[in-house]
């Protein structure tokens, strides 16, 4: 008979036979359901993780929040005065990861001991020992770019996780994106509400590059999972299962490279956006 339940120690075996070890610094993205039914619920895939990378190694996911307020956006990108007193402040200790990601970010944020950086729509919540270094000072401009949890990732050598997740939702490729040296990169602007200290509001313009579609024309919807594909081809990577669910391990720094060069091979190599 078939066990009912996938264990955390089980996951935990999955995870270091995949590759993550004591140190490891570790995005996760996770479609769960892919993973089986685990004994106490998400909770075992982060103790897992928790317990893979040890006590000096982090976890993190992308959190993003579930702010649901940019159909009330007008052209120039604000929230119409009659609305604003109805859209919540972006709190990084209250306001909920986005629920398109899945539940396990919002598991993550609520984890005791996790930390949340700041930039609102490129939040990430982080628990372990570099959660202080990683949600620190995340910048409201350009959130995918220098100073941000994505850039900290690469710099220190960190990993990618994607349990049973859809290879287009490597939302570290957001980071190569803003990297890249190609012309036509579409810029963003919108308002969001901050929760300010004293219990205020403040409303404040951010400036992004487009993530929400590939950011220069003529690029497949999912091509990041063409990114990744090509990437793993190449012999870096490691390919697992995490429970029942097909998995992948990558380097952070040499598949944000490798993205890189891959979009500057399908652009004009003119820098558009802000310095790096």
């Amino acid at each position: 008979m078939d066990d009912p339940f996938v264990t955390r120690a089980a996951l935990r075996a999955d995870l270091e036979r995949l590759g993550v070890a004591p140190g490891h610094d570790v995005m996760v993205h996770a479609a769960l359901r892919r993973v089986g039914p685990m004994l106490n619920g998400p909770d075992a895939l982060i103790g897992a993780l928790l317990d893979a990378v040890g006590p000096d190694g982090t976890v993190l996911a992308y959190t993003d929040w579930d702010a649901r307020y940019h159909e009330l956006l007008d052209g120039e990108g604000r929230v119409p005065q009659r609305w604003r007193p109805h859209v919540p402040p972006f709190d990084p200790s209250a306001s909920r990861s986005i629920r398109d990601n899945g539940a396990l970010p919002e598991f993550l944020r609520t984890t005791p001991g996790a930390l949340r950086s700041g930039n609102p729509g490129a939040s990430v919540a982080a628990v372990g020992a570099g959660a202080g270094f990683y949600t620190a000072d995340h910048p409201l401009d350009y959130g995918y770019g220098a100073g941000s949890p994505l850039a900290r990732l690469v710099a220190r050598r960190g990993r990618v996780l994607m349990v049973g997740a859809p290879l287009d939702t490597m939302t570290l490729l957001h980071h190569a994106e803003h990297l890249a040296d190609v012309a036509g990169k579409r810029v963003i602007r919108y308002e969001v509400p901050l929760r300010t200290p004293d219990g205020g509001v403040e409303w404040r313009v951010t400036e992004e590059f487009d993530t929400a579609d590939p950011v220069v024309d003529g690029l497949p919807e999912d091509y990041f999972a063409t990114v990744v594909e090509e990437f793993l081809a190449g012999g870096n990577g490691t390919r697992g299962t995490v429970g029942a669910a097909p998995s992948v391990l990558v380097d952070a720094a040499a598949i944000t490279a490798f993205a890189v060069a891959w979009l500057e091979d399908r652009g004009r190599r003119v820098r558009s956006g802000p310095p790096r």
